[in-house]
């Protein structure tokens, strides 16, 4: 079982997703990203957007250390329960509404953001292995246009993987490997209108 590390909900115990189907982030790169979000103030009154949420741990750290709102958004129905249970409890313990979860595809989602116009600060992607690198490249692509200026985007892949093909929009900053996981980190650098 996981947890929140920390912030206002710290040491609250997370739902896991059974089964083998996702892979939780490790608390040792969980510890490393968000130490580093937070001495960038990336965190503070934030939008974030979980895709490929899986428990939504990602999302709800977020949450628990001063985003103002996340949305996880995920497609398979266990994945998305789980990530249902852990928003409420976060929401909670924060005694305010800050973490939604929807259920979907990435590509829908992103889709309807992009009609509403609805800009995010910070995004968390942590795909499936098998998304091919052409499918992810799409998806970099459909989530330009929901980015705000100087938004940041995390990847999380296997170490295996290679570096996404990044859209134009996006400029790749650092990388940083942890074992089998790599963090890719990249920014909007500029929108068009």
């Amino acid at each position: 079982m996981g947890r929140v590390i920390a912030g206002a909900a710290g040491g609250l115990g997370l739902t896991s997703v059974p089964g083998d189907a996702t892979r939780p982030t490790t608390d040792r790169v969980k510890e490393a990203l968000f130490s580093r979000l937070e001495s960038q103030d990336e965190l503070d009154g934030a939008r974030v957007l979980d895709l490929y949420a899986g428990s939504g741990a990602l999302g709800v750290e977020a949450a628990s250390r001063g985003a103002r709102a996340v949305v996880l958004v995920e497609q398979a129905p266990k994945a998305l329960a789980v990530c249902q249970a852990n928003a409420a409890l976060v929401n909670k313990h924060l005694r305010r509404e800050v973490v939604a979860a929807r259920r979907g595809s990435v590509k829908t989602f992103l889709a309807a953001e992009t009609e509403s116009g609805r800009g995010w600060d910070l995004v968390f992607m942590d795909p499936p292995y098998p998304l091919t690198d052409a499918e992810l490249s799409a998806t970099l692509l459909a989530l330009v246009p929901v980015l705000n200026e100087g938004a940041l985007v995390v990847l999380e892949r296997s170490s295996r993987s290679p570096e996404p093909s990044w859209p134009a929009e996006l400029a790749g900053l650092s990388t940083k490997k942890y074992g089998e996981t790599t963090l890719w980190f990249a920014e909007v650098v500029k929108i068009d209108a």
